[in-house]
């Protein structure tokens, strides 16, 4: 099985561990357990830094390294992403949120997320 991070949990990975669930933290922290982390994730994360949303010192230097820190996988953004996001109900407004669920859903991943709402999407998860 191969789970796809989240954006917060792939960020809290790094630092806020208090953060996840006993089965999140285990999955971000087990060595064997195959993990990826999503493009859209990563664009997410500088995003929100751009705008002071989010506060990341050095994102473009922090970001790769907590990907190899974690030994997870980039999940890159591929055009049958952009399809199987059209067909997605409108539950959730985030357009990185729907790329997740529309990966997650593409390429038969679990996703490790504590959002609720994205939980309410034909996706598996966990958390």
């Amino acid at each position: 099985m191969t789970y796809l991070l989240d954006t917060n949990t792939f960020l809290w990975a790094g630092s806020a561990r208090g953060k996840h669930s006993r089965r999140a933290r285990r999955i971000c922290e087990s060595p064997g357990v195959d993990r990826v982390v999503s493009a859209a994730s990563l664009w997410e994360a500088v995003a929100k830094c751009s705008i002071g949303k989010l506060s990341i010192s050095q994102v473009t230097t922090t970001l790769p390294m907590l990907v190899e820190s974690l030994g997870v996988r980039v999940l890159p953004l591929e055009a049958v992403h952009a399809y199987a996001a059209s067909g997605l109900p409108l539950l959730h407004q985030d357009p990185f949120d729907r790329m997740l669920i529309a990966q997650a859903v593409a390429n038969n991943l679990t996703l490790v997320t504590s959002d609720e709402t994205i939980q309410r999407y034909p996706v598996k998860w966990v958390w």
